[in-house]
C-alpha cells in the first residue's frame, strides 16, 4: 500500500489486542499528510460526483443518442451493462495493485479522468456503436471502477473506529452527482447540440476528478487514530456505540484467507441479487415511466429524485448501521427495495404521479443503500489492510449484475412484460434480506474475555 512520507520524524508503537490484532498509534492525520483527515471524506466524495452521471444519467439520454447515432434500444442498454461490467471488473485487481504499492491513489484517481473523459468523447463521436462500446462501456467503466474503488476504500482507513457514516457519505456522491446531469439529458440535449455537450461534460468531469484525485494519501498499515486508545473503551459515547455493534475484525484477513470463508461468498451472492435490482431500477424506469403514460418532465424529476435519495440514502444508512449494526441494517433495506419493486409496478400501472414519485424515492434509498453498508461490512468482517482487495472480490459480483440488470432486463421485459420484469425484482429483493440473517463476521466467538469496546464483539452483529 502506498503511504505519505511523514514531514517530521514522528514516533509509533504497535499494540495487539488479545485476538493478536495490530494497531499502529501514535501518529495523527495531521502529522501523517498535513491536514485533517476529515479531508479524506471530502476528496473521495467530490470524486465520485465526478464518476456519476455515466452510471444514473446514461439512459436519460437514450433518445438523443438513439436518433443522432441510430443505435437501437438495445444497444443502449448493453452499453450500460457494459459499463457496469467494466466498473465493477476492475475492483479486484485495482486492489491487488494499490496494495501492493505498485498503483498509487493519485495514479488511480488520474486514469479514471481519464476514462471518463474518453467514454464522454465516444458517446459524441463515435463512427460505429463498437466504439461507443470501447470507449464507453470499457474505458469508461474501468476509469470509474479505479474512481470508485480508490474512494470507497480510502474512507475505511482513514476512519478505522467508525467507518460506516463517512464509507456512507462518500458512497452517496456516485448517486446524487448525476442530477443536473439528468435534467441536462432530458431537457436540453437535443440533436443539435448533442457532440458539444458531451464533449462539455466528459472535460468537466475529467478534471473534477483528476483535481480531487491529487490530493489523496493513504495512511500507514495497521494505522489507529492518536487520540482513541484501541485496548480500552473510549468515553466517546458515538465511537463506543459503533464499536460496539460494528466490532473491528479479529484480524486483518489477506485475500487468500478471506476467501476460504462462507460469508465472504454469501455477502458476494447477496450484492449480485440487490445491486442487479438497482441496476434494473435504473435502465428501465424512465422508459417505464413514459410507457405508463407520464410526461418525459415528470420521468426526468422521478430519476432524479431516485439519483438524490439513492445518494442521500446512502450517507444515512451508514450512520444508522454505526447505530444499530451493519447486518440488522441491511436486512430491512432489503426489504424496503424489494417491496418498493411491487410500488413503482403499481404506482405506473393505476397512473398515479404522486405514488409513482414516492415509490421511485423508495426504491432509489434501498438500491443505494446497500453499497456502503457491504463496503463497511466488509471491512468490519476483514480488515482494513487488505480492504480494497477484498471489497474488491464482494464488489465483483457487480460484474454479473450489471449485465442481469441491464442487459438481461431487456430481454426479462421483452418476454414477461414489465409487470413480469418487476415482480421478479422485488421476490428477489426479499429473499436477498432472508439470506443477509446468516451473514456473520468469521472468526469472532460468541463470548470474549472482558476487554475494550473496540476489541471485542458487544454488539449483535458480532454474534
Amino acid at each position: 500500500m502506498t503511504t505519505t512520507d511523514l514531514t517530521t520524524s514522528v514516533p509509533f508503537r504497535e499494540v495487539r489486542d488479545h485476538n493478536g490484532r495490530v494497531y499502529r498509534i501514535g501518529e495523527s492525520d495531521i502529522d501523517l499528510m498535513g491536514r485533517p483527515r476529515k479531508w479524506m471524506v471530502i476528496l473521495p466524495w467530490v470524486g465520485m460526483m465526478g464518476i456519476s452521471s455515466a452510471e444514473y444519467a446514461f439512459t436519460s439520454a437514450e433518445e438523443t443518442l438513439h436518433e443522432a447515432h441510430l443505435w437501437s434500444s438495445g444497444h443502449i442498454f448493453w452499453l450500460m451493462g457494459v459499463w457496469v461490467f467494466f466498473q465493477a471488473a476492475v475492483a479486484f485487481p485495482a486492489g491487488q495493485l494499490r496494495e501492493s504499492g505498485k498503483l498509487p491513489a493519485r495514479t488511480a484517481m488520474l486514469l479514471g479522468a481519464v476514462g471518463t473523459l474518453l467514454g464522454y468523447l465516444s458517446l459524441a463521436y463515435a463512427p460505429h456503436v463498437t466504439v461507443a462500446y470501447l470507449g464507453f462501456g470499457m474505458g469508461s467503466g474501468i476509469g470509474a471502477g479505479l474512481v470508485y474503488a480508490t474512494c470507497v476504500n480510502m474512507v475505511g482507513k482513514w476512519y478505522p473506529e467508525r467507518k460506516g457514516g463517512k464509507t456512507g457519505f462518500v458512497n452517496g456522491g456516485f448517486a446524487y452527482g448525476s442530477v443536473p446531469f439528468v435534467f441536462l439529458f432530458t431537457s436540453y440535449m437535443d440533436l443539435g447540440n448533442y457532440r458539444t455537450v458531451l464533449a462539455s461534460v466528459g472535460v468537466f468531469l475529467c478534471l473534477v476528478v483528476a483535481v480531487a484525485g491529487w490530493f489523496f494519501r493513504d495512511p500507514p498499515k495497521n494505522w489507529w487514530p492518536s487520540n482513541i486508545d484501541p485496548l480500552r473503551q473510549t468515553d466517546n459515547p458515538k465511537i463506543r456505540r459503533a464499536l460496539e455493534k460494528n466490532p473491528p475484525a479479529v484480524k486483518q484477513y489477506t485475500p487468500k484467507e478471506a476467501a476460504r470463508t462462507p460469508v465472504l461468498w454469501m455477502m458476494w451472492f447477496c450484492l449480485l441479487c440487490t445491486a442487479g435490482i438497482n441496476i434494473f431500477g435504473i435502465a428501465f424506469q424512465v422508459p417505464f415511466g413514459k410507457d405508463m403514460g407520464f410526461a418525459g418532465g415528470i420521468v426526468a424529476t422521478a430519476m432524479s429524485l431516485k439519483a438524490i435519495v439513492n445518494g442521500t440514502g446512502r450517507g444515512v444508512i451508514g450512520w444508522i448501521s454505526d447505530r444499530y449494526g451493519r447486518r440488522n441494517t441491511l436486512i430491512i433495506v432489503c426489504v424496503v427495495l424489494g417491496s418498493a419493486q411491487y410500488g413503482v409496478l403499481i404506482s405506473g400501472q393505476m397512473g398515479v404521479m404522486p405514488f409513482f414519485l414516492v415509490c421511485s424515492m423508495i426504491s432509489g434509498f434501498g438500491g443505494g443503500a446497500i453499497f456502503p453498508l457491504f463496503a463497511a461490512m466488509t471491512a468490519d468482517y476483514f480488515g482494513e489492510n487488505n480492504n480494497a482487495t477484498n471489497y474488491g472480490m464482494v464488489y465483483s459480483s457487480k460484474l454479473i449484475s450489471g449485465l442481469v440488470g441491464s442487459g438481461m432486463g431487456a430481454v426479462v421485459v421483452s418476454v414477461w412484460d414489465y409487470e413480469g420484469a418487476f415482480v421478479l425484482a422485488g421476490s428477489i429483493g426479499l429473499a436477498s434480506a432472508v439470506l443477509a440473517v446468516f451473514l456473520k463476521a468469521p472468526g469472532r466467538p460468541k463470548a470474549t474475555p472482558a476487554g475494550a469496546a473496540g476489541t471485542r464483539a458487544l454488539g449483535e452483529e458480532g454474534a
